[in-house]
């Protein structure tokens, strides 16, 4: 690897215009290189998995390793399109002329990535920046220390350093990152370090993408069908320990469906966890530790058994919270799911919107009007009705936040427009016969009838 992190970005810039990156060609084989190391290196990524965050090898390779796969058998079939020349139409008043767009790379990215898909939040929008035509740095979620070695392992094996380099240490480095000029930088993470990545940006104007997170919410009105709500909201819940960026955050019942809702909860818990110990672990001890400091005891309904050493929380429910309580200030981030109750679904959603924009919002409802209020007028960045969590595994469609809660999209297409700058040109014939006398200062005074109705 390059000596130094300026060296670095200084090396990946030579290359970049250098033209070799903008080769469709090199750009498939380095995707195909990777994705035969990622099959190779599977065990390896599962095992690091199971030490960083204890995912078992179907989760990991559910929720990280075969979306990530996904992403580059993607990305290789569509490139040559998003790549492309589009035409578009001409206006009257500018005929003949081609209209024409073309997307370029932007250069040298900057890819900072999480600890809580740590292969998955590091591998994707890295394929995506790489189909694009890209150079990029890499810096993975240095909390994940296993899986950032296997990654840096796998970068290291398929890639020279100056068209990707890998860096898995912790602030200094980050700091030291944010200080070069890159052309773009897509930040995966949390508010407080998406504010500083921000404020570096815009030293340099260099464009930004955040992908943040926020307190989503999970809404169940009087007409779902509880079952189905309670079994599909402890997968989305529970998954990775509850470390997971568009889990439900909280939960917020009908008043009327409330009881039979709880019940539900608690079965489908003990059905899924029948041995909560199977549940995976928190990241460090301090967010053990802060995590344990939401649990209110009196209002704990089902779990709260937790374990130091193994760093692991049961899946547990608090009931009859209100709007003000501790848990209710800031994501949570884990296996700990408040459940609220409301009367008015118009007035619930005026609430939800007083606070900051969720990154995603969850309805279970037979309401048509429910649902279609949700669809068109609740802002958030992404959802599902009926379901949790899985509007983000599709590369069909873009995947991002709004408002407090990130700005930027990616996954398939988007993700290839997001590390990319789209030009527009014109293109018009040399010949003099052609060439429409309206727009000259010269031009008689007829004329001027003739460009108000054109552009009228």
């Amino acid at each position: 690897m390059t000596s130094s992190i300026p060296e670095c970005v200084q090396a990946q810039n030579r290359l970049f215009r250098s033209g070799k990156t903008l080769d469709l060609a090199f750009r498939k084989s380095q995707l195909r290189l990777l994705k035969g190391e990622i099959i190779n290196r599977t065990k390896d990524i599962e095992a690091a998995l199971y030490e960083d965050l204890g995912k078992g090898a179907d989760e990991a390779y559910m929720s990280e390793i075969g979306l990530v796969l996904e992403a580059i058998n993607h990305q290789m079939r569509h490139m040559k399109v998003y790549a492309g020349i589009h035409q578009h139409p001409v206006p009257l008043s500018q005929f003949p002329a081609l209209y024409e767009t073309v997307r370029i790379p932007y250069g040298t990215v900057l890819i900072m990535a999480p600890w809580n898909y740590p292969f998955y939040l590091a591998m994707v929008p890295l394929v995506e920046a790489l189909a694009a035509g890209n150079t990029v740095v890499l810096k993975t979620g240095h909390a994940a220390v296993a899986t950032s070695k296997v990654i840096r392992e796998i970068i290291e094996t398929v890639f020279d350093p100056e068209y990707v380099s890998v860096y898995t240490e912790g602030h200094e480095e980050i700091e030291e990152l944010l200080e070069q000029k890159f052309d773009s930088i897509f930040f995966t993470g949390g508010k407080k370090l998406g504010t500083i990545v921000m404020e570096a940006a815009a030293k340099n104007l260099t464009p930004i993408t955040l992908e943040l997170g926020g307190k989503s919410p999970v809404v169940v009105d009087e007409s779902a069908n509880l079952a189905m709500a309670a079994r599909r909201i402890v997968f989305g819940k529970f998954l990775n320990a509850g470390q997971t960026c568009v889990a439900p955050d909280y939960c917020v019942v009908h008043e009327s469906v409330y009881d039979d809702f709880m019940a539900a909860l608690g079965h489908e818990i003990r059905r899924q966890y029948p041995d909560p110990e199977e549940i995976g672990k928190i990241i460090t001890p301090a967010h053990y530790e802060r995590l344990l400091g939401l649990v209110n005891p009196d209002k704990v309904i089902f779990g709260g058994r937790a374990s130091g050493p193994t760093l692991q929380i049961e899946p547990t429910v608090l009931g009859d919270v209100s709007w003000d309580d501790p848990i209710m200030q800031d994501e949570i981030f884990g296996p700990l799911l408040p459940v609220l109750k409301y009367s008015d679904f118009r007035t619930l959603m005026e609430t939800i919107q007083d606070r900051p924009t969720p990154l995603a919002f969850y309805l279970f409802s037979r309401n048509r009007l429910h649902q279609e209020y949700v669809k068109k007028i609740q802002p958030f960045g992404g959802g599902c009705i009926n379901d949790t969590i899985i509007q983000l595994a599709s590369d069909w469609v873009p995947f991002g936040g709004m408002g407090a809660s990130g700005m930027g999209q990616y996954h398939g297409r988007w993700g290839f427009e997001t590390f990319t700058h789209i030009k527009s040109i014109a293109v018009k014939p040399d010949c003099r016969i052609l060439d429409l006398p309206f727009r000259y200062n010269d031009r008689r005074p007829w004329m001027a009838k003739v460009i108000r109705r054109l552009l009228g």
